[in-house]
């Protein structure tokens, strides 16, 4: 006879995935509306249920382990895919325009895969995705031309919105490296206003080393392409650095704080943004 095979809780599931996310049983807690006895138990059973220990927890930090590291990617395509059918089959029918707004780098590395799945769910909503500056993009917010906005933001300021992504920024060179000594940097930099632009002429400042604007470009291509040529450094996420880019790690270059990206969303959103603002939060935070 063969072994039984376990069914997984899709609600132990779902607790997992926001607890590794949010990195804290007290800010699952309050994300999912439960108690957080009630999330330490979901934690224990869903550990039981795959004989591994998925989460380390510390005075100051809930931690992944290496099992829950493995854990999570399987567990985030679980309720990808829970979450899309029972979209697909409850509202089927729901049609209408949503228009998001994010920062291009964001949209060009996270979010065609989460729009992909959201499309499959809903494919009677269309979607109007527009890619601009994180300032221009709060202008055309606060003026209504959003639905739905993603926005780069201090990770110490007061959180405009819902916290749904944090990395870290690096500083990327091309063939040429940075130069040495007391020689000004040149920077590679999208046009102001730019929160990448801020905060590398900002470091620089703080380290008292000097710097100069050698290429400036709105759109991401043409930055990576300005740095590979050997025109100067650049800042980006650490997860969009490109084969063909090096990353600047060993002291030369003063470090750089993590970026973070905020959702905001119009008031009395229609259902099919609200489905989308739901799908983001759920897919990303």
């Amino acid at each position: 006879m063969p072994n039984r095979l376990t069914n997984l809780d899709i609600d132990l599931v779902r607790t997992f995935v926001t607890v590794a996310r949010l990195g804290s049983f007290t800010q699952a807690a309050e994300r999912l509306g439960r108690q957080q006895s009630t999330i330490s138990l979901q934690i224990a059973r869903l550990e039981t249920a795959v004989d591994a220990r998925l989460l380390e927890r510390s005075p100051r930090a809930v931690e992944l382990t290496d099992d829950g590291r493995t854990f999570l990617v399987y567990a985030q395509r679980l309720l990808d895919l829970n979450d899309e059918a029972v979209a697909r089959f409850s509202e089927p029918a729901m049609t209408g325009l949503v228009r998001l707004g994010t920062p291009e780098d964001f949209a060009t590395q996270h979010l065609p895969d989460v729009l992909a799945r959201f499309a499959q769910a809903y494919p009677s909503v269309a979607l109007e995705v527009t890619c601009d500056l994180t300032l221009n993009l709060m202008a055309r917010f606060r003026s209504g031309d959003f639905d739905l906005v993603l926005v780069k933001q201090e990770p110490s300021v007061k959180a405009r919105g819902l916290r749904v992504w944090r990395e870290p920024l690096v500083w990327v060179a091309g063939a040429r490296g940075v130069p040495e000594g007391r020689e000004s940097v040149p920077l590679v930099v999208s046009p102001p206003p730019c929160v990448y632009r801020k905060r590398a002429t900002t470091a620089l400042d703080k380290a008292h080393r000097t710097w100069r604007i050698a290429y400036t470009c709105g759109a991401l291509s043409g930055t990576l392409a300005a740095v590979k040529a050997g025109l100067g450094v650049a800042v980006l996420p650490k997860e969009m650095v490109p084969v063909g880019l090096d990353v600047v790690d060993d002291g030369r270059l003063p470090p750089l704080k993590d970026t973070e990206i905020a959702l905001l969303a119009a008031r009395n959103l229609s259902l099919p943004a609200e489905r989308l603002k739901q799908h983001i939060a759920r897919s990303l935070g």
